[in-house]
């Protein structure tokens, strides 16, 4: 494996070919070790990884904790090369419910601080509000990024979730690194309109989602129970008959894998890599390995090589669409800017 690196969009920072996506360390995927998570950083740190993403309401800021503790007992030249990117906006109660979004300029600066305390770090590479806030113009808290920036205390302006309208507005108020957004083999609906905008802009994607959450991974099967604690029983691409449709996907695409000498989800990484490779590596898969040894697999994927034909089997095996169920229920899809 050769850790290659990219650059975010033609503003942002210059970042590891896969990044780590932190979340399930601390939320919404049942219990997570804490000894095994902070390894795992370790080690995704010293294989080259350098871009961490995680958002201050995973855990209610119990993952941005994390990820200081793992930066500050990590060696000082991995520390030095760790890049940090967070979502920021989501409203939580104690019961763990959620209660909509804040964009407010005021909100923004209030966030920013709370999260370079639980850092531990003087700045932040990447800022972004999770969801589009409904009530505040984009132009405003886009604003209030670029203060921090002025400032000193973000070096990056970052958008989450958002459609085509909301980043040509944004890109219009500041420069934008990178888009984040959930793209897979069965998440393909940025395709059409997102994809299309942020190239025309120069605006990187960072691909969080790429195994679906660990559906499409080729590890998950269909009587796994899951915990109260994983938001994934309650998802709907992984309920009844639409679990098992798609982890009838999961075996159409094993079959190229095992011909490839490679996993699935080393086949589903590559394949997002290959669609970034076409446009001058301008997608950075997020994988959210929980462990050293998912971690090691899902890094395995920059030695996959996809040749056309490869591709055009896995077209084949996972169309576009062929999903069954959406990715949120529909509480949480009402949030996502389409």
């Amino acid at each position: 494996m050769t850790m290659h690196t990219h650059t975010l969009g033609t503003t942002g920072p210059q970042v590891s070919a896969l990044g780590l996506g932190c979340m399930g360390m601390s939320a919404l995927y049942g219990d997570a070790d804490r000894a095994e998570s902070i390894a795992t950083i370790h080690a995704a740190l010293e294989a080259g990884v350098t871009l961490l993403d995680t958002g201050d309401f995973y855990g209610m800021g119990h993952n941005e904790l994390l990820i200081g503790e793992a930066l500050r007992t990590a060696p000082a030249a991995r520390r030095e090369q760790a890049l940090v990117s967070v979502k920021f906006g989501a409203l939580r109660d104690p019961d763990g419910g959620w209660s909509g979004y804040d964009g407010r300029p005021a909100a923004v600066k209030t966030f920013a601080a709370y999260s370079l305390q639980r850092l531990g770090v003087d700045h932040i590479d990447v800022y972004r509000i999770a969801r589009l806030d409904p009530a505040v113009p984009i132009e405003e808290t886009v604003g209030a990024i670029s203060e921090l920036i002025e400032k000193g205390y973000v070096r990056h302006v970052g958008l989450s979730e958002v459609g085509a309208d909301t980043i040509r507005r944004a890109a219009a108020t500041a420069p934008v690194s990178d888009l984040q957004i959930e793209y897979s083999l069965i998440s393909r609906g940025i395709e059409d309109e997102i994809l299309p905008t942020t190239r025309e802009l120069g605006i990187g994607v960072t691909a969080y989602g790429v195994l679906s959450r660990g559906l499409i991974s080729g590890h998950f099967t269909g009587d796994r129970k899951l915990a109260a604690n994983d938001f994934r029983a309650m998802s709907p691409r992984f309920q009844g008959e639409n679990l098992q449709h798609n982890l009838n996907l999961v075996e159409a695409l094993r079959k190229i894998a095992e011909q490839k000498g490679a996993s699935v989800a080393q086949i589903a990484i590559a394949w997002v890599l290959s669609r970034g490779a076409q446009h001058g590596n301008d997608i950075v898969p997020l994988v959210g390995a929980r462990t050293r040894e998912r971690l090691a697999e899902s890094l395995g994927a920059l030695d996959v090589t996809l040749e056309a034909a490869d591709l055009a089997a896995i077209e084949d095996a996972v169309p576009a669409g062929a999903a069954a169920g959406e990715r949120y229920p529909a509480a949480q899809m009402a949030h996502v800017e389409r």
